[in-house]
């Protein structure tokens, strides 16, 4: 589940959205020229109209915790685009394959209601009981875990806790689906976690179709280069002391004419056969050229003098470029390229390794790709007609290797975790084993780690007036386990956890913030670890209207700790953390006096509406109203006060990359310099400049944990670094590099030709101006 939405606060959800979203999808429906993209954006569309159809009834309150009358909020809403639920839950719907097997055994109707009481039988219990034990269950939705939790609880004695459950299960019982569908085999192991599963390479793999281009190259080299070597050496026959090719006299040549109209047979029989190809069929290729002036030969018209002059300039073009065939030069050409030609398709060798996986657990990563690459055996060979030994290519590896199951720094260190967000795709799996370990039992522990990782792909729901969205805590089934937990150690465990993933996430992506989803786990985590530490998400500048929760001004608290007095960060960022800390002091000291629970942190919201108009002079001082580019100014100045969770994960929780902070410094650096290289012929640049800033403001928080040499000797490095890319990265850059150097001697970045580099503004970016180049 993303939190894009959480601390947004609106009045209410624009349905002009979901109209437009509606016009989209039917426009795609309607023209697109792939029937399968037309298929589903029509189901798009049937799902946008029951969005609108919803709110205009009533029965749909977007922007709330639970936007479908009648359900709870622990019901997982269906949801689109934006946040938008479709008033259906996703759990609902006709009755899975699995659940209609389950009722053909236990003899009972096809309904969910009739299976929901079957399994609250003595027989459905002792197989929901068998299903605890093998751990061999697929949990895709939370809500399917719900009938396991009360099995595990009736076999266990807590009868009390289990008829809770029940009665809060029971008003949805003939809606929803409450039990997992069986597999063939037990989750993976603790530690392992996989971005692909076995079924996503082999899906991969089935989508590849051969290669027109390939196949067309491969009929080229095997069927016409051979033909026309014997055209060209039929010709050849023909030439003089000079070498100039003639044409014979028929009564002299008797053989040369017959077996020049064998030529042309076969040349009409290979024409029907092999149709990729269509070179030959250009009357201007050499090819072309010789079997024409051939036909006009055999047939007894005779070339004149222009086509005779075309036959001998092909002739010679083609000894010129090949060699005489049979000679040397020309033979070890055509062994090379029947080599080439002779390498099975890359569709023929997917065939081949879908068949390897066909076996495997699908629903699973693969511990070892490395027995499913090896070459083709004699084996197979005989089965297929693949040469023995041919070797899988790449393009075919890829899919194979990207589905391997093992711990997150060997995914990272491999490659198969390119950024940030596919980050934060993963880190759920080992999320769940880490919260699961407060468990202290087998079972229980497998259900916990199945349960959370569906939840973990809960779609967030568009939340308006500073609402959360659900939490895996609220979840009926889960509280009914929280008495289950030991404290004894399970702290420890995610606070190890908490610092392991911090520490990958911010040393493998030193110049990125983290992503939503990748701050909802680390927030799971922290709870976990009963650490208080104050994460906070990116919020959504198009629906952000000037409010922030509490936990900003806590997260800003934590940054002054570690930055206040007179670091790097504080000074080129011109920030008093001192009044921040008082400020927070202050309003921790008023929500101690107030009945209610603060929602909003009014004086961090005006301190940032305060450096966003210092900062950015057209930014509008108003708390409503703003457009979106006033709405980034004030976000941005948010993300740098709280250095948007970078002192969190240090201050509290402990994180120290073991590549040392000046080398992520110089990493995000460089990451600077290639999204500014981007920058250069963008017609719409804003999205890489604000990328390019926050890249630029986790370097200026690297530098400021910097030893003063490393510090110094990076500082240095950095004009280096800009010289090593395109000159107009230097040219934009030269601005930035100043404001830094003047920061560094006790000035302030924005100081005459200096400047400070922020992502956000209301007018033109001085980032987006086209260099000059001078010439010395």
């Amino acid at each position: 589940m993303n939190s894009d939405a959480d601390q947004q606060h609106l009045v209410h959800a624009d349905p002009a959205y979901a109209s437009g979203q509606l016009a989209r999808a039917l426009r795609t429906a309607l023209t697109h020229a792939d029937p399968d993209t037309r298929r589903r954006a029509g189901e798009r569309g049937r799902s946008w109209r029951s969005v609108l159809t919803g709110m205009a009834e009533g029965v749909l309150t977007i922007g709330s915790r639970t936007p479908v009358a009648g359900l709870p909020a622990w019901v997982t809403p269906e949801v689109l685009r934006g946040g938008f639920a479709t008033g259906e839950a996703a759990a609902a719907g006709p009755l899975t394959e699995y659940e209609r097997e389950a009722a053909r055994a236990a003899k009972v109707p096809c309904e969910r209601q009739a299976l929901f009481m079957y399994w609250l039988s003595a027989d459905g219990l002792g197989r929901l009981y068998d299903l605890l034990d093998s751990g061999r269950y697929e949990v895709t939705l939370p809500e399917e875990a719900a009938l396991l939790t009360v099995a595990w609880l009736v076999r266990t004695g807590r009868t009390e806790a289990a008829a809770a459950l029940v009665a809060e299960l029971a008003p949805f019982a003939g809606r929803l689906r409450f039990t997992p569908r069986p597999v063939g085999r037990p989750m993976p192991g603790a530690d392992a976690v996989h971005r692909r599963t076995v079924a996503d390479a082999r899906e991969t793999l089935a989508r590849r179709r051969p290669s027109k281009a390939v196949e067309t190259q491969r009929e080229a080299l095997t069927v016409w280069r051979p033909f026309g070597d014997e055209l060209l050496t039929h010709w050849l026959e023909t030439a003089d002391d000079e070498g100039v090719v003639q044409v014979p006299e028929r009564a002299a040549h008797p053989d040369w004419y017959v077996r020049g109209g064998d030529l042309l047979r076969r040349y009409r029989k290979l024409a029907r056969r092999h149709t990729l190809c269509t070179k030959h069929l250009d009357g201007k290729q050499n090819l072309a050229i010789l079997r024409n002036v051939l036909a006009e030969t055999v047939t007894g018209r005779g070339p004149g003098p222009r086509r005779l002059g075309l036959l001998r300039h092909a002739v010679t073009s083609m000894v010129r470029r090949r060699g005489v065939p049979g000679s040397a030069p020309h033979e070890a050409l055509r062994r090379e390229q029947a080599a080439q030609a002779a390498l099975p398709s890359h569709h023929a060798v997917a065939q081949l390794v879908l068949r390897r996986l066909a076996g495997l657990d699908q629903s699973g990563g693969l511990t070892d790709p490395g027995p499913l690459l090896v070459p083709v055996t004699e084996a197979e060979a005989r089965r297929t007609r693949l040469p023995v030994g041919a070797a899988i290519p790449a393009a075919v590896r890829r899919p194979v290797e990207g589905a391997l199951s093992a711990s997150l720094e060997t995914l990272v260190e491999r490659g198969l975790v390119p950024s940030a967000e596919v980050l934060a795709e993963i880190v759920p799996q080992l999320v769940a084993v880490t919260a699961a370990q407060a468990y202290p039992e087998g079972a229980l522990r497998t259900l916990a780690v199945a349960n959370h990782r569906a939840f973990a792909g809960r779609r967030s729901l568009l939340l308006l007036n500073l609402q959360q969205q659900v939490r895996i805590e609220e979840l009926p089934w889960v509280r009914a386990m929280a008495g289950q937990k030991t404290e004894d150690g399970a702290d420890r465990v995610a606070s190890v956890a908490l610092r392991r993933l911090g520490e990958l996430a911010v040393q493998a992506f030193p110049a990125t913030i983290l992503p939503n989803p990748l701050v909802r786990e680390l927030s799971v985590l922290a709870r976990q670890a009963d650490l208080g530490t104050p994460f906070v998400e990116e919020l959504a500048c198009d629906i952000f209207t000037g409010a922030f929760s509490p936990k900003f001004l806590a997260s800003a608290r934590v940054a002054a700790e570690l930055l206040g007095g007179g670091s790097l960060y504080e000074r080129y960022y011109r920030i008093d953390y001192a009044a921040v800390r008082n400020l927070a002091i202050a309003e921790a000291g008023e929500a101690l006096i107030r009945p209610a629970r603060p929602r909003t942190s009014p004086g961090f919201g005006t301190l940032c509406r305060e450096r966003a108009a210092l900062f950015s002079p057209g930014s509008r001082s108003r708390s409503s109203g703003w457009s979106v580019a006033d709405n980034g100014t004030v976000i941005e100045q948010a993300q740098i006060l709280t250095t948007y969770n970078l002192a969190t994960l240090v201050h509290r929780v402990g994180i120290a990359p073991a590549p040392g902070w000046a080398d992520l410094a110089r990493r995000s650096f460089v990451a600077v310099c290639r999204l500014t290289g981007q920058m250069h012929g963008q017609v719409f640049p804003l999205a890489t400049i604000k990328d390019a800033a926050y890249a630029w403001r986790q370097m200026v928080f690297q530098l400021s944990l910097c030893t003063a040499r490393e510090r110094a000797e990076t500082l240095a490095w950095l004009s280096e670094e800009t010289a090593r890319h395109p000159w107009h990265v230097g040219a934009r850059l030269a601005p930035a590099l100043t404001g830094l150097r003047q920061v560094t001697e006790g000035g302030h970045a924005d100081d005459g030709t200096g400047r400070l580099f922020l992502g956000w503004t209301t007018g033109d970016h001085w980032l987006q101006r086209q260099p000059e180049r001078h010439r010395a």
